[in-house]
């Protein structure tokens, strides 16, 4: 299973009421949806099961920027490659037995991510703002503390029923009440889930790799490669994030540029008509099939194709 399957899963679990698995253990790399996004999707989209759901990511890229970009989506924990099984059973021990409030700002929803409350940053300098009248402690359903200024955090300590299961009690999942999640939602003014963030970042590489295609021709082959790439992992992702058009030219994309394609001027062309179209479904939030405007954007790509898809 990858990032879409995990995906398509959890639709599924979340459209019968199903509160999904207990634990998500994730690789990072996965194509066409990596870790990454997989977790961005668990803890923000109301599609998502259980966006309270322990987050375990693995990777053997585990550099400082990984391990920060993961952290900041909202992981519970992360395990290095190679691991051992001594390694594993810490980490799950961590996630069962000392679970962490989840916090809600307006740019971040996961577990608190200091393990020690009272810790002071790294580096010594404290960004946070001291005192507990600004935040809106969530404890049941049945139980909510409100901030006594204006709330621009919510903590959710809900009861810790995966140590219950573990241990062979039947605690079911914690959960809470719509009503509790689209307040704290509207407090703080939480931008949904967008993909077109990381989608203009993919855009953007394609752009770059268009020019340097254009500039050096002795260098298409594997730019072609790395664009093919990239172009399956938006055929992947549009679909699944609200935008099949993304999808549709993405897929055209990898096609026109699979092993062997032409090195031609005309192919770098056919290559800029597909992100400047791609563009233009972000650009104007094309969502769904896009009704006429997504036929005219369709349309005018294969017209481009055709006009570049002769021999030089």
């Amino acid at each position: 299973m990858n990032g879409e399957d995990a995906i398509a899963y959890l639709k599924d679990m979340k459209r019968v009421q199903n509160p999904g698995p207990d634990i998500i253990i994730s690789d990072m790399i996965m194509s066409p949806i990596n870790g990454l996004l997989l977790l961005r999707w668990v803890r923000t989209s109301k599609e998502s099961p259980n966006r309270f759901v322990p987050y375990i990511m693995l990777s053997g890229a585990a550099d400082r920027e990984y391990v920060a970009s993961a952290r900041d989506l909202g992981t519970s924990e992360f395990l290095a490659k190679p691991f051992s099984v001594n390694s594993v059973f810490t980490h799950l021990a961590q996630v069962i037995e000392r679970p962490r409030p989840v916090i809600a700002r307006q740019k971040y929803f996961g577990p608190c991510r200091r393990r020690n409350r009272d810790a002071g940053p790294p580096g010594g300098e404290e960004r946070r703002r001291l005192g507990d009248d600004h935040v809106t402690y969530v404890y049941s359903a049945e139980k909510t503390v409100k901030a006594k200024s204006a709330s621009d955090v919510w903590s959710v300590n809900l009861p810790n029923s995966l140590k219950e299961k573990a241990g062979g009690g039947k605690g079911g999942p914690p959960s809470l009440p719509a009503s509790i999640m689209e307040e704290a939602e509207q407090s703080l003014e939480r931008a949904s889930l967008d993909f077109s963030t990381w989608a203009n970042e993919y855009l953007a590489n394609l752009g770059k790799l268009c020019d340097e295609a254009s500039a050096e021709p002795a260098k298409r082959g594997n730019l072609f490669a790395e664009i093919n790439e990239l172009a399956h992992e938006l055929r992947g992702q549009g679909g699944t994030f609200g935008y099949p058009l993304i999808s549709v030219f993405g897929k055209m994309l990898y096609d026109s540029t699979r092993e062997g394609c032409p090195e031609t001027d005309n192919q770098v062309e056919v290559v800029k008509a597909h992100v400047d179209a791609m563009r233009a479904v972000i650009r104007e939030k094309v969502s769904g099939d896009g009704g006429q405007v997504g036929k005219e954007l369709l349309a005018g790509l294969k017209a481009a194709v055709q006009r570049f898809d002769v021999v030089e």
